[in-house]
């Protein structure tokens, strides 16, 4: 009995050994292999993660440190200190004024 597909060239094609070969080779490397196509997009989407977040704390040392500077003045100081923390001087007294709306939480975490 023959084959009757024998003479068609797709069937050629799908026969050759070295075809079945690079089949093999591919699915292995795409799904299988530890540098598989899969784990290197999740370490891509991981790097570039990791880049946002750098230059996110980059920028958030450049304010720090524009804070620092400002805050080597003692006038700035005093200014930061009843900003933030609700200090006061001596027979003083501090009215906090509340809007619909706005409270000191929401106003410390800025």
């Amino acid at each position: 009995m023959t084959n009757p597909y024998k003479d068609k060239p797709w069937f050629k094609f799908l026969s050759n050994k070295y075809v079945w070969v690079l089949l093999f080779f591919a699915a292995w490397m795409i799904f299988l292999d530890n540098y598989s196509y899969f784990d290197h997009r999740f370490l891509d989407n991981q790097i570039s993660e990791l880049e946002d977040n750098k230059e996110y704390y980059k920028e958030e040392i450049k304010k720090d440190e524009e804070q620092i500077k400002q805050l080597k003045n003692p006038e700035q100081i005093e200014k930061y200190a009843r900003e933030k923390y609700y200090m006061k001087k001596e027979n003083e007294d501090i009215y906090i004024i509340e809007l619909e709306g706005d409270s000191i939480e929401n106003s410390t975490k800025s």
